[in-house]
């Protein structure tokens, strides 16, 4: 399976992120480019160019936009995904990592733990949202469509 080796989030116009999610931002990242699995599968009969890709992910009237490049510059695929499905995970999530970095100032490591436990939680439904509507479009695996999630959720609320 081929991987993405540059990821670039076209954050322009939106607001600065808090230094929270600025943190969540550089570990997915730094996570997703260390190990990720991301092929494009042959569609309508048409050849893929081969990976590894370099991954363009915005927000454009609306829209969830992925814009796949080769490793040399070569375009693979765009696909632009409504934010509709996600709309209800993410502010769900925002909300339980608010939680979150307020619990680790204050909190016993036991309620900490509880409300970490909630926020893998939500993650994981979100990022099993992304497979669903990867399907077909891209071929993603559990920890990359994770990162990916946390990557969506930075361009959705911006900060």
């Amino acid at each position: 399976m081929s991987h993405i080796v540059d990821i670039v989030l076209d954050d322009a116009g939106l607001p600065p992120p808090t230094p929270e999610i600025e943190q969540e931002r550089k570990v997915a990242m730094f996570d997703l480019l260390e190990e990720n699995s991301f092929a494009l599968p042959a569609r309508e009969g048409r050849e893929v160019p081969p990976g590894p890709y370099r991954v363009n992910l915005s927000i454009r009237d609306k829209r969830l936009v992925f814009d796949i490049e080769t490793e040399g510059g070569e375009k693979a695929a765009e696909f632009h995904l409504s934010l509709t499905p996600f709309r209800q995970v993410v502010k769900d999530y925002y909300q339980i990592c608010e939680s979150y970095f307020d619990a680790v100032k204050t909190l016993p490591p036991s309620q900490i733990e509880t409300i970490d436990m909630a926020r893998r939680g939500i993650h994981n439904e979100g990022s099993r949202i992304l497979q669903e509507r990867l399907e077909g479009k891209a071929e993603v695996d559990t920890d990359t469509a994770r990162r990916l999630f946390t990557l969506i959720c930075v361009l959705h609320f911006g900060g």
